[in-house]
This record gives C-alpha cells, sequence and structure tokens, in this order.
C-alpha cells in the first residue's frame, strides 16, 4: 500500500475520532460527568468512558512478525501480544488486556494493526507527569523506550545484530476513543498484500524477509481468473484451519492478483502480488488463498481447482497454506462513529449460509 494511501487513511481516522470524542465529549456531560479538558486523547476532551472509571484506548502499531511466533500471547514464546502487554504494564504499572484487529500468524508482518485496551481515567491523566505533553504522546514515549530495550535484549540473546534505539514493534498513535468502539468487532474490513519475487521479478535483499522468493516464473492472469469465483460470502473450510465452535463463513469483498509495473510502482513494481479484503478471515484464510492461486501460477493445478476446493468444504483436501513472511496486513477499517456498537454486534452474531 502506497504511503500516500496509509496518509489518506490516517486523516480519516483523525476526523472520525474527532467526532466521536464530541459525541462522547456531550453525552458525558449529559450524564453529569466532566469533560478531560486539555489532557484528554491527544489534548482534546473526549468521553470515551466505559462506565466503570476506565477510559478506552486505541493503538495504533506496526510490527515485523519475523522475530515473533504471532499475535497471539503463548507461554514461553515471543508474541506481539506478549511483548506489548508488558511493555503497557510496565507503563501503566497496572496489568492490561488487549483486544486486537487480527491475530496475525507467526511470521506475518504488520503495517497498520489495530488494538484496544481499557485503563482507569486517573491513569491515563497521569502520564504526562510534570509536562505539557498529552496523554496520548506521553504513552508513545514511554511505549518506544520500553519496546526498543526489549528488541535489542531479544535480539542479543538470539545471536542477531539490532541498531541502538530499534524496535520490532512500533506504535504509531495512542489516542482515547468511544467506549463503543471495540478493534476486533467494530472493525468492517481488513485488508492484506502477500508478495511474490519470481523468476521475472528483480529481488532486493533487503526485502528478502517481507517477500517469498521463488525461483519458477508466475501467471498472475491465471492465477487472478482462477481465484475470482473466491469473492463473495462462502464457507471457507477448505482454505482455513476451523477453530472449536467458530465459524468458517466470510465474506471476501476483493481478490486480485496481479503484476505490479516495473515502473513508478516504488518497490513492489515488478512483484506478483495478492491484495484481499475481507470482513474478516480465519486461521490460516489468507495464507491458503495465496497458496491456491500459485498452485495454478505454476501449472501444477487447473484453473477450475481453487474454486473446487471452496465447493469441497473439507479439510480433507485443503488448500496449501504459503510461507507467512509474504504476507502483510495493510489495513483495517471502521464505521462511522454512531455506527461502531451496531458494527459490533453484527459481527458477534454466528453467520450460516442461506440454503
Amino acid at each position: 500500500m502506497a504511503e500516500a494511501d496509509r496518509a489518506s487513511q490516517a486523516d480519516r481516522a483523525d476526523r472520525a475520532d474527532q467526532a466521536c470524542r464530541a459525541v462522547g465529549a456531550g453525552g458525558a456531560e449529559k450524564a453529569g460527568g466532566a469533560a478531560e479538558g486539555p489532557q484528554g486523547a491527544a489534548g482534546s476532551g473526549a468521553s470515551g468512558d466505559t462506565g466503570s472509571g476506565t477510559v478506552r484506548i486505541r493503538l495504533d502499531l506496526a510490527y515485523d512478525g519475523g522475530g515473533f511466533s504471532g499475535w497471539a500471547a503463548q507461554p514461553g514464546l515471543r508474541t506481539v501480544e506478549g511483548v506489548l502487554t508488558d511493555a503497557l504494564t510496565t507503563v501503566l504499572r497496572a496489568p492490561v488486556r488487549l483486544t486486537v484487529a487480527g491475530r496475525t500468524d507467526a511470521g506475518v508482518h504488520a503495517a497498520a494493526q489495530v488494538a484496544h485496551l481499557d485503563i482507569p481515567l486517573q491513569a491515563w491523566r497521569l502520564l504526562p507527569g510534570r509536562s505539557q505533553r498529552p496523554p496520548g504522546q506521553a504513552l508513545l514515549t514511554r511505549l518506544s523506550g520500553v519496546l526498543a530495550r526489549e528488541s535489542q535484549q531479544w535480539s542479543r540473546s538470539a545471536g542477531l545484530s539490532l541498531p541502538r534505539g530499534a524496535s520490532d514493534i512500533v506504535v504509531h498513535r495512542a489516542r482515547r476513543v468511544t467506549g463503543d468502539f471495540d478493534a476486533r468487532f467494530s472493525a468492517l474490513e481488513r485488508r492484506y498484500t502477500y508478495r511474490i519475487a519470481d523468476a521475472a521479478s528483480p529481488r532486493d535483499p533487503r526485502r528478502r524477509g517481507h517477500v517469498l522468493w521463488l525461483p519458477e516464473e508466475l501467471d498472475a492472469g491465471a492465477m487472478d481468473a482462477a481465484c475470482a469465483p473466491l469473492l463473495g460470502e462462502h464457507d471457507f473450510l477448505s482454505y482455513c484451519k476451523p477453530r472449536q465452535g467458530a465459524t468458517t463463513i466470510r465474506t471476501l469483498t476483493a481478490l486480485r492478483w496481479r503484476r505490479v509495473p516495473q515502473e513508478g510502482a516504488g518497490p513492489d513494481g515488478g512483484l506478483v502480488t495478492l491484495e484481499v479484503a475481507a470482513d474478516a478471515f480465519c486461521h490460516s484464510m489468507v495464507r491458503s488463498l495465496v497458496g491456491a492461486g500459485l498452485a495454478v501460477g505454476l501449472g501444477r493445478r487447473p484453473p477450475s481447482w481453487p474454486a473446487e476446493l471452496l465447493a469441497a468444504r473439507s479439510r480433507e483436501t485443503a488448500a496449501p497454506v504459503a510461507p507467512p513472511h509474504g504476507l502483510t496486513l495493510e489495513a483495517v477499517a471502521y464505521p462511522e462513529c454512531e455506527e461502531l456498537a451496531a458494527q459490533a454486534q453484527r459481527a458477534r452474531v454466528v453467520r450460516r449460509l442461506e440454503c
């Protein structure tokens, strides 16, 4: 995704947050609550009150997934959730619980992950200390130092060299949001990109940890045509590793294989990419979509195979799972403020296909 697109998304998110904060502050005043004043969310008044003396904080972050065993905390393993939770606990001096938009697999990267946490209002107000910084900026500054130290310690233990002050997790923004915001259930769409350098692509060794290298040449046009029938709402059991009690019905809103033009396309020029978006993805679903496309693009399967897999709805004929390092979570989209609660309620409903 281009930097201009990310900046545009950030601007839209900021405008939406401002509208939500205005609504939230009005609600607090009607209920007899006090607005936060100059030390609100990044310096503006906000409600964000979850109804229990706490406020909801949205985090926008990015990470290099190469050094992590996925997002979800696991005993004895280094995970994004585990490292970020520990860092927040250190800064806030209180235990925290994170809710995330997308639980990425081990080795998968994120350019625009979103999470939220609830913290005591007083803890949020005290973050600036004696400085004049808004609480969100104070939290970012402290988190940056804690995360950098953790990354340095991990890299030394792994026998790696990491530049001083660098970290493989960066929290770009921290801001107070309305209590109706839920990073997971309020999301309308998650968007991913998978990047491949095949025999016809230029290869940049600096990006080898973020691009899959293949010695063969891919037929991107055949891959795109073969995967087109997967768009829309389907049961993606053949493309998922199902979790107990969870549905595998998802709605793909975008799926496009292409060879990026060589000239004027930035670092992705010449690569074969899959850009895919859905209301949600189940475990390993995106990498299974990639695996099915690769089988067609390499001539190992007929163009009808991805659709046949979908129709089979069987783990016995499941799609192959592509390596994780070529995959990046690019964006998470949310509705307008007044639709947050309704979207979260809709997302919690277990879906079933109409017969």
